[in-house]
């Protein structure tokens, strides 16, 4: 089976679970090949149809998987190859572009939903979208998210042996992200330092997941964040606001806690897991629920059969 992966292009690199996921498709044995699509806003994609269209005519697809519903509302301009769509969050949440994204919806062939949140928001009122979708989250390579002794961890990133370290679950700019109440609620804590995700390669950030004393998560909306099933595979304690499906992620499990979005409430869900350090069982429960990224990739590989 032949995959035209058709992603944004516009930060000189395809996000990496994109990325991880066209890869999971050629180890399944498909012929992956990826678009970028560069420009910003419904017109400066739009503008990349000529170019698309040339790209399926020499690679000649079976099916076009689009990331993001611009990229999917692009694909649906041609009509000789039906098109998937999967919608991460911000594509859903952002009320600028969900007018957009539904144009997508309503175009494609199948749509796939990261998180039930997503999906609700997405196919209210549309019937005929709801019998065309799915819910799959992007999976992860468990591979590359091991379990490490917390110490070694800690040398391996120069942090302390006996420090008190929380990971902010992104970027400090990145205002969706709301760092604001992340610092203030670890300001509310003795000897707390919150590091912030940004910067580290792979490696790293695995590393960091086992060295620290928790994730936390405060952002103002999320669809299903890599970085909650990155934290469960590494046994990295999480504590989030409620926020995309990171509630149904840790239910069930002893991998973290969901609480009020206020600094003392986060103070407190925090505060077991610096006072007395350990490890969740988040890593059997993504294992579980099939969520590394060749298990992902084999319910892609049926559902393009489908169609």
């Amino acid at each position: 089976m032949k995959v035209l992966v058709v992603v944004s292009g516009n930060h000189g690199r395809v996000a990496p679970f994109v990325a991880e996921q066209a890869e999971a498709l050629r180890q399944a044995g498909c012929d992956v090949e990826l678009f970028k699509v560069e420009g910003h806003g419904a017109s400066g994609y739009l503008r990349n149809l000529h170019r698309l269209k040339d790209a399926i005519g020499q690679f000649q697809p079976d099916v076009l998987h689009a990331h993001y519903g611009l990229c999917g509302l692009l694909c649906t301009l041609q009509h000789r190859v039906p098109v998937v769509v999967t919608y991460h969050g911000s594509d859903i949440n952002d009320s600028r572009v969900l007018p957009l994204s539904r144009m997508a919806m309503r175009r494609a062939a199948h749509n796939i939903f990261v998180s039930e949140r997503t999906k609700e928001i997405a196919v209210r009122h549309s019937s005929s979208v709801n019998k065309r979708s799915s819910v799959i989250p992007c999976g992860i390579n468990l591979g590359d998210f091991p379990i490490v002794d917390r110490i070694e961890a800690r040398q391996r990133m120069g942090l302390l042996s006996n420090g008190r370290y929380v990971l902010f679950a992104g970027a400090f700019d990145n205002a969706v992200k709301n760092a604001t109440l992340a610092k203030a609620a670890c300001a509310l804590l003795p000897d707390v330092l919150l590091l912030e995700l940004k910067g580290y390669n792979r490696n790293e950030v695995a590393m960091l997941m086992n060295a620290v004393d928790a994730l936390l998560m405060t952002s103002h909306s999320e669809g299903s964040p890599q970085v909650i099933k990155e934290a469960m595979a590494c046994g990295c304690p999480i504590v989030s606001v409620d926020v995309g499906d990171v509630a149904e992620m840790i239910d069930g499990a002893d991998a973290g806690i969901i609480t009020a979005s206020t600094a003392e409430a986060l103070a407190a869900a925090l505060t077991p897991f610096l006072d007395h350090p350990r490890r969740t069982n988040g890593r059997k429960v993504i294992m579980g629920r099939n969520l590394d990224n060749s298990a992902v990739a084999q319910r892609l590989i049926t559902l393009y059969s489908s169609l």
